[in-house]
């Protein structure tokens, strides 16, 4: 995929991306191999832009998320955040640069410190950074950031353990908006929360992202419609790569990419009508491991249009039209 200039206005440029876990064996803990969790990855989102992360479980779209972020450090390739490409940056030079990203885990509770009030939760990015001067500015900007997602400023006090599984997730939306970011990488947010509640989580992110001009998001996510009702584009992974990336409305009326076409008619539709008129595409076998992917295209072991140039040949992601790109050799 080719990659614009940091001049061409983009709020991320992720370029060919790769993060390697070493496994190691022996008591001289010496390392044997290692799982390519993500390994090739480029993609761009524009200011005030959502781009939808899918793929199935170990795919490698929560690696991506959190090398972005740093919380993991890459083994190679460029992240490029509002210009500056913060790949290589040691954690001294990090530091000031976490206000403009962030991210929301998908455990509402687990990410929170329970014996912080959710108060000094949502606060504590306006301490680091020196965001506010003074008491006061500090309790109102709290209130502030809890009005943003809905949250009852009367609940300053309370610890996460008495909060909602979508109150406790409405808290870290605010702690992630404290620092004023230009980038939040939601990784599965909803995931966990009752049906309800997610529809009213994924309101809220769509309302945010129209009032706070420029906020961009990259949407982790294995729910598919989900993930078309609020992206603007959609990215879809398979063992560690991009395979097809594409508008949203685009991606869901007319997928190119085999395993695109698998996903979306797996993924379950509410009206009966429909549903009995679909046709899954059931794939044979089972992921193959990113310790030791496949030669050549790495879903033709799985693939039924698979030809043998798939078995020596690896696609690259290439455009086959305006903001649509595959890797398949056989589009």
């Amino acid at each position: 995929m080719s990659m614009k200039t940091p001049s061409d206005g983009y709020a991320l440029e992720v370029r060919d991306l790769k993060m390697y876990f070493p496994v190691t064996a022996g008591l001289l803990r010496r390392k044997v191999a290692d799982v390519k969790a993500v390994d090739g990855v480029s993609f761009a989102i524009r200011p005030g832009e959502t781009l939808g992360l899918v793929g199935e479980s170990g795919c490698g779209k929560t690696t991506v998320g959190r090398c972005i972020v740093r919380l993991y450090r890459p083994t190679s390739g460029d992240i490029i955040l509002e210009g500056k490409n913060i790949s290589r940056l040691p954690e001294r030079e990090i530091r000031p640069l976490r206000r403009r990203m962030n991210i929301v885990f998908q455990d509402p509770f687990g990410s929170l410190d329970p014996r912080q009030s959710i108060g000094s939760i949502v606060g504590d990015p306006l301490k680091r950074h020196r965001l506010v001067q003074g008491k006061t500015a500090y309790r109102d900007r709290i209130a502030e950031l809890f009005e943003m997602v809905g949250l009852d400023r009367n609940l300053t006090g309370r610890y996460p353990h008495e909060l909602s599984g979508g109150q406790r997730q409405r808290v870290a939306v605010a702690r992630a908006l404290a620092g004023d970011p230009s980038l939040i990488v939601c990784d599965e947010p909803v995931s966990a929360l009752d049906v309800s509640i997610q529809a009213q989580t994924i309101n809220l992110l769509r309302d945010l992202q129209r009032k706070i001009e420029g906020l961009t998001y990259l949407f982790i996510s294995h729910d598919l419609w989900v993930v078309q009702y609020i992206s603007t584009r959609v990215a879809v992974m398979y063992l560690g790569r991009i395979v097809e990336i594409a508008e949203s409305e685009q991606l869901y009326e007319k997928p190119l990419h085999p395993y695109t076409k698998a996903l979306l008619s797996a993924a379950p539709v509410c009206d009966p009508e429909l549903e009995s008129t679909r046709h899954p595409i059931v794939l044979q076998g089972e992921t193959p491991s990113a310790l030791n992917p496949p030669s050549g295209c790495r879903f033709h072991p799985r693939c039924p249009m698979a030809q043998p140039e798939c078995r020596e040949r690896d696609p690259v992601l290439r455009s086959v039209g305006e903001d649509h790109q595959v890797a398949c050799l056989l589009i």
